[in-house]
This record gives structure tokens, C-alpha cells and sequence, in this order.
């Protein structure tokens, strides 16, 4: 590596190796509804089948998934209710960004997320907003699809 630290995908703020990176890993649990939120969003940038599948409540767990057909590009948390390190379940709404072949995508999900056998899980999530967008419809300087209120370059196109 060129001295660059890896930043985490979730959008965090943190690096890598201190977010969602040990999570993923098992070398640590989300100790929050929030941080099992940004850990299965930097799993769907990374292709962690895995982690999704072992995050995910056994009664709503589908038996299969593709997660190889978008390229997730931003993620903001909007809200979170509960969801703390010690409630048992708790919700977390969130715009993340993709790319679907040219098309620019944005899912606005609120997601429930519960506890099972002690650790965080996703029960289900209802989809508020799901859109695609033709190519060169956002540009650089047009307001970020995510609802930020910032200009593309500075939010999710980074």
C-alpha cells in the first residue's frame, strides 16, 4: 500500500480496521442496531455473502442471494430508534447509492433489526424510495441523489 490508511465504505469516518472490518471478520459483534446497519452495507460493497447471511434473523433469512449486480457507491443513516447496546430491537433508516450497469440507484430503506442468540440481527426492512437514474443525469456538480442537500462530487461520487 502506498501509506494511504483504507477508509471504511460505510461512510463512517474510520478507517477500515477500526469499523466495520473486525465485524466482518468475527473478530468482534455490532454492539448496536447502527453498526450492523454499516457493517452488511460495507458487506454488499465487498461481496461479503457471508456476513449478510450470518447477520441475517434465521426466520427471515432467504435460502439464496445475488449481490454481484450493483456497485453501492454512498450510504447515510437518516435515523436510527433504538437499536443501542442494550435494547433488544431497533430500527435504522438509510439512503445508500448504487450503480446497476449505467444507471445511478438510490434505496431509502427503514430496516428493524432485533436480537437473536445475544447478537444484532436484520428481521426486515421497508423500502420507502427505490429509483434508478439514466447516466449523465447527475453530474458533478447537481445535487446528490442520497438527499443530503451537498453536490454529488462532495458526498457520494467520492
Amino acid at each position: 500500500m502506498n501509506g494511504k490508511k483504507k477508509m471504511c465504505p460505510c461512510g463512517s469516518g474510520k478507517e477500515y480496521q477500526h469499523c466495520c472490518g473486525p465485524i466482518l471478520t468475527k473478530e468482534k459483534f455490532a454492539r448496536t442496531a447502527k453498526e450492523l446497519m454499516r457493517s452488511r452495507y460495507t458487506a454488499n460493497v465487498e461481496q461479503h455473502v457471508e456476513h449478510l447471511f450470518a447477520s441475517w434473523h434465521s426466520i427471515t433469512r432467504p435460502k439464496g442471494m445475488n449481490i454481484d449486480y450493483n456497485r453501492w457507491s454512498g450510504l447515510r443513516i437518516l435515523d436510527t430508534v433504538a437499536g443501542g447496546p442494550k435494547d433488544e430491537t431497533g430500527e435504522v433508516e438509510f439512503k445508500a447509492l448504487y450503480l446497476q450497469g449505467e444507471m445511478q440507484g438510490v434505496l431509502h430503506e427503514r430496516s428493524r433489526f432485533c436480537r437473536e442468540d445475544g447478537q444484532w440481527v436484520y428481521l426486515d426492512g421497508e423500502i420507502l424510495e427505490s429509483s434508478l437514474t439514466e447516466p449523465g443525469k447527475v453530474g458533478r456538480n447537481s445535487p446528490c441523489p442520497c438527499g443530503s442537500g451537498k453536490k454529488y462530487k462532495k458526498c457520494c461520487l467520492r
